[in-house]
């Protein structure tokens, strides 16, 4: 009977031991993966690429709950992976393009007739990532944040600079999606034309690994 008690209470510590170790979780795993949360780990060196998320545009709207300014229809984002931890931690990429499609941009400016190009100036970014969803994207040491908007007015052609410290975003497991809402950006240069404030909103989903087959896309843990 000892035997068979000490047999059983061996086995019942076996099972409690596995159960506790369990499947792989997203603590065990690294902040980006590809497969599913706590999935296979994305690789240093990777490149990571999204569009604009389907049925929505990129804004940069002349205030935060206004409708005034530019909208496009197309843009995309590439970055590099360069390091990416075991989560909970921070993975860092590059951003090195960020564009925009100008034939489908429009604007509702009074004055202005179209948009020529839109252009995300002193790239390369470097993008951070938390376990929680945090999306920070920052200049390199001593620049900014910038976009320069060339639009076709009724008195010619006017470029617009607007600069921004930084951006801040939220990624999503649900879609695989990186969301900008209402980040401001100082107008830094350009006529009265060129409204003083920008925001920019936009969603990119889904987000994909490109350097691997099939593009599978990534998750964030």
């Amino acid at each position: 009977m000892r035997t068979r008690t000490s047999l059983a209470l061996a086995s019942a510590v076996t099972a409690l031991a596995l159960s506790a170790a369990g499947p792989a979780t997203a603590a065990d795993s690294t902040v980006l993966t590809t497969g599913g949360p706590g999935g296979t780990a994305v690789a240093a060196g990777d490149v990571l690429s999204a569009s604009l998320a389907a049925g929505t545009k990129a804004t940069l709207y002349s205030s935060s709950t206004g409708t005034s300014g530019v909208s496009c229809g197309t843009s995309t984002f590439v970055a590099e992976v360069l390091d990416n931890p075991a989560a909970p931690g921070v993975a860092t990429e590059s951003v090195t393009s960020h564009t925009f499609d100008s034939a489908g941009c429009t604007s509702n400016v009074i004055g202005v007739l179209g948009v020529t190009r839109i252009t995300v100036d002193n790239l390369p970014y470097t993008t951070a990532v938390t376990s929680g969803g945090a999306v920070t994207i920052t200049p390199a040491d001593g620049s900014t944040i910038q976009t320069t908007v060339v639009l076709r007015t009724l008195l010619g052609s006017i470029t617009c600079v607007y600069r921004a410290p930084g951006l801040s975003g939220t990624a999503d497991n649900a879609d695989n999606s990186i969301s900008f809402t209402n980040q401001q950006f100082t107008k830094f240069s350009g006529s009265s034309l060129c409204f003083s404030n920008g925001y920019f909103t936009a969603k990119y989903a889904p987000v994909t690994d490109t350097t691997q087959e099939g593009g599978p896309t990534v998750f964030v843990n």
